[in-house]
């Protein structure tokens, strides 16, 4: 799997009119399932991004993790995150995960933060969702699976 972090301020998604997820302090995940993907590589990530020290201590330093802040998460499925673009000017998604797969692993993406004890909202899987966030930092950290 791969994601990219932001730090937020806040942030939400909204689908049409309509905002379907928001969060105060926290991160913005964007996150992708590629082909050779399972739970495993999900509940090994989830981990590791509620224990990531990336939010300011006291002393201004990168020592607090998700859990050490009380924040937390909006989870964004982002297939586009397997884009390739090494041969052409259109990017091939074939190393994406297909829909009807990867929505599940998402959601036990998001479970799994669950079970660490973070708040999770989400976007809704394969919908046109806009995305508003104040990134505080800014910071934005990329993980692989």
């Amino acid at each position: 799997m791969r994601a990219i972090l932001q730090r937020v301020t806040r942030a939400r998604v909204d689908v049409g009119n309509q905002t379907v997820a928001e969060i105060g302090c926290g991160l913005l995940i964007l996150i992708g399932a590629g082909m050779d993907d399972n739970a495993e590589k999900a509940e090994t990530l989830a981990k590791k991004i509620a224990n990531l020290r990336i939010f300011s201590d006291a002393a201004g330093k990168m020592n607090l993790s998700l859990l050490d802040t009380g924040g937390a998460a909006l989870v964004v499925s982002q297939f586009t995150l397997f884009a390739d673009t090494r041969k052409g000017n259109r990017p091939s998604f074939t190393g994406a995960m297909p829909p009807d797969t990867a929505s599940p692993l998402v959601d036990q993406f998001a479970n799994f933060l669950r079970a660490e004890r973070i708040p999770v909202q989400q976007g809704i899987f394969g919908a046109h969702m806009v995305i508003e966030l104040v990134n505080d930092g800014p910071v934005t950290i990329t993980l692989e699976s």
